[in-house]
């Protein structure tokens, strides 16, 4: 049976929380991890933060290659790089042991991360890597997908749910569609990209929930 995490780990117990310097008024949130062989790209938002200072930190980084700037909006700038994963001790076992990052949000002091696991073995085995690694984390939470206790949003994130709503709202999965991404994305705010992924992930995160928890996970 699959098992739900909520960890805290401390910015500096691992490679890409100290990258990541947003000092304490910035925060980050990482949008999505595309694996390129033994390179990861992330997508990750930064919110008020000193960008041009994390711009520089990022790229005095050795690990770091092509630190691009993908969008911009108000208070927060979207950006992604190549990075190997394998340098990673976090990130490294979460890919050992087939868990998935639900969702990992940072500030200069900790980082925050929702991991599903496939089973209570498998988180363990995880907290043993991390721990040879010389990372520690405070557990904050632990449920089943199925459990009451996962809350009326069914796992979603605020920013989630607001998506998904305003896009069922929206008529965008309608037939035909009555709006786009773009719109969607000036009523949020954010990049067409963004709203992207964001709907991707909260779809992913209700069937998670859901349908491949009743099928018997």
């Amino acid at each position: 049976m699959s098992v739900i995490a909520e960890i805290s780990i401390p910015a500096t117990e691992f490679e890409l929380g100290r990258i990541m310097d947003v000092s304490r008024s910035g925060t980050v949130e990482l949008e999505s991890l595309v694996p390129t062989g033994e390179r990861a790209v992330p997508f990750f938002w930064v919110y008020e933060a000193d960008f041009e200072a994390f711009e520089a930190t990022v790229a005095r980084d050795p690990s770091v290659s092509k630190l691009v700037q993908i969008d911009t909006y108000d208070d927060r700038v979207l950006y992604t790089f190549e990075w190997s994963v394998e340098n990673d001790a976090v990130f490294r076992s979460v890919r050992e042991v087939n868990a998935y990052i639900l969702n990992a949000t940072g500030t200069g002091d900790s980082w925050r991360f929702e991991l599903r696991f496939p089973s209570h073995e498998a988180m363990s085995t995880f907290r043993e890597r991390c721990r040879a690694d010389g990372v520690g984390f405070e557990v904050i939470r632990v449920y089943n997908p199925n459990d009451p206790d996962v809350g009326p949003w069914f796992g979603l994130t605020e920013r989630q749910r607001e998506a998904i709503v305003l896009a069922v709202e929206k008529g965008y999965y309608d037939i035909p569609r009555n709006c786009t991404t773009v719109e969607l994305a000036d009523c949020l705010g954010i990049s067409d990209q963004a709203v992207t992924e964001r709907l991707r992930r909260a779809i992913v995160r209700l069937t998670t929930n859901t349908i491949l928890t009743s099928a018997g996970d």
